[in-house]
């Protein structure tokens, strides 16, 4: 796999998840609050995006693309 790649069946490490719940509010993360988690955290920001989505977390206010 590609440096920086993410497979999609690859498991969200627990702490990512967690992380992304208590930065959340209401069910909802800006895209900049979610692009700095993923820095934070040292993970690829569609790591962070696909435990928004395990957790049915929406990303708002993205206009670069960064979450799918």
């Amino acid at each position: 796999m590609l440096k920086g790649c993410v497979h999609m069946a690859e498991v969200v490490k627990p702490e990512v998840l967690e992380a992304v719940k208590n930065v959340s509010k209401d069910g909802r993360i800006s895209c900049t609050a979610a692009r700095k988690l993923a820095e934070e955290l040292n993970v690829p920001p569609l790591v962070v995006g696909k435990a928004a989505n395990e957790l049915k977390i929406k990303i708002f206010a993205c206009a670069l693309g960064c979450f799918k």
